[in-house]
């Protein structure tokens, strides 16, 4: 059920950062579920190997090269989705950062109900 809860914030997240950024965009509330369940699989499957592959680049700039990584998943949904676009690599940070941050928002909302 938390999994469930989870990817359907972050679903409303999708959608709340598409209509705000203009390099964003979403069909409608199906393709941002499915854009959620997407990236909830590529960071279960591809993030690990591009952190481990990318190790001494993270390690150099302090972490900050994880927010590419990020970007990359991002703009890797946009290539496997035809309901989700994703207008280059920075409109794909940008999204990066504040999906992370409203999800983090999400969360601790959650964690105060409890």
């Amino acid at each position: 059920m938390k999994l469930i809860i989870k990817l359907l914030l972050t679903a409303l997240a999708v959608v709340i950062l598409a209509k705000i950024l203009p390099g964003v965009g979403v069909e409608g509330y199906v393709s941002a579920i499915i854009v959620a369940i997407v990236l909830a699989l590529l960071r279960l499957i591809v993030k690990p190997i591009l952190v481990v592959l990318t190790l001494p680049v993270t390690i150099i700039t302090l972490g900050l090269f994880l927010l590419v990584i990020n970007a990359v998943i991002i703009l890797l949904a946009d290539a496997f989705l035809d309901g989700f676009v994703v207008n280059g690599f920075w409109w794909a940070l940008i999204f990066s950062i504040l999906l992370s941050i409203l999800q983090s928002i999400f969360n601790s909302v959650l964690k105060e109900d409890k």
